[in-house]
């Protein structure tokens, strides 16, 4: 299921998607049969392409899932811990990628979502210092799991060792939703990822049984109205973002589906 899971949404993602579409239509422009079809599939691909690479597309799709948790507020010296994450026994981080290239620190290592995960993650560690950090995330064969590389940054960033737990078996939000669930049980939980990520993590989290406190971080699409130059405005980014909110969506239909809500 898990490898089905991956093949499906790849090939459902926006450049895929459109390289199959100019594939399809380009043998069957050059076919005496459905010449008219193949010309209208390599159009399909073309406006899908330039639709889901257009900058106002891709805040549009990501700032409605980005909108679905309110941040963690900052605290001011002396202030009081704010009433989210008050109580919280753990704080936990979900797995987002990072690279291996020698010299680098950990926090060089690791991806952009990664760097503001476990940045967040620290700051509200250090408001509830009773809590434990459990970071999540496999790696490669041969090669240090993404949570122990999370770990590294977290000690780089002041936390004690002793305060880390690590989940490094773990392949997706899924599987990370029922290990974190056994090991916390139902005490109070700050779940640290992506904001665009966190309407689906909340799901599968809640679905689990965690008692979850949205902490979102890793924010793209922004707080302001997009300009109005924004819709003649196309590049790799937009595209990006669109692939990033594509695959959420179709994530959070496919919980539905499954009755998991």
């Amino acid at each position: 299921m898990f490898w089905l899971k991956k093949v499906v949404s790849f090939w459902l993602m926006p450049l895929p998607l459109c390289v199959v579409l100019l594939a399809a239509g380009l043998a069957l422009a050059r076919s005496t049969r459905w010449p008219r079809l193949g010309r209208r599939l390599l159009c399909a691909a073309a406006a899908l392409l330039l639709f889901f690479s257009n900058e106002l597309v891709g805040v549009a799709l990501l700032r409605p899932l980005e909108s679905c948790s309110p941040p963690i507020p900052e605290v001011a010296a002396g202030g009081g811990v704010p009433a989210a994450v008050s109580g919280c026994a753990f704080v936990v981080v979900l797995g987002s990628g990072n690279n291996d290239i020698p010299g680098l620190s950990a926090t060089g290592r690791l991806s952009t979502s990664g760097l503001g995960r476990i940045v967040e993650a620290v700051r509200i560690l250090g408001m509830v210092p009773n809590a434990r950090l459990v970071l999540s995330g496999p790696g490669s064969k041969g090669r240090p799991s993404h949570a122990s590389v999370l770990a590294e940054a977290a000690e780089s960033l002041g936390v004690s060792p002793g305060r880390i737990t690590l989940i490094d078996t773990a392949r997706d939000t899924e599987d990370e939703s029922h290990a974190v669930a056994r090991f916390v049980g139902g005490r109070r939980t700050a779940l640290v990822t992506s904001a665009w990520h966190m309407p689906r993590a909340a799901l599968l989290f809640r679905r689990a049984g965690v008692a979850i406190v949205p902490c979102p971080a890793d924010y793209l699409s922004g707080s302001s109205a997009p300009s109005p130059w924004a819709a003649l405005a196309f590049d790799s980014e937009a595209l990006s973002h669109s692939t990033l909110a594509v695959h959420e969506w179709i994530g959070i239909l496919w919980i539905r589906l499954r009755g998991l809500f």
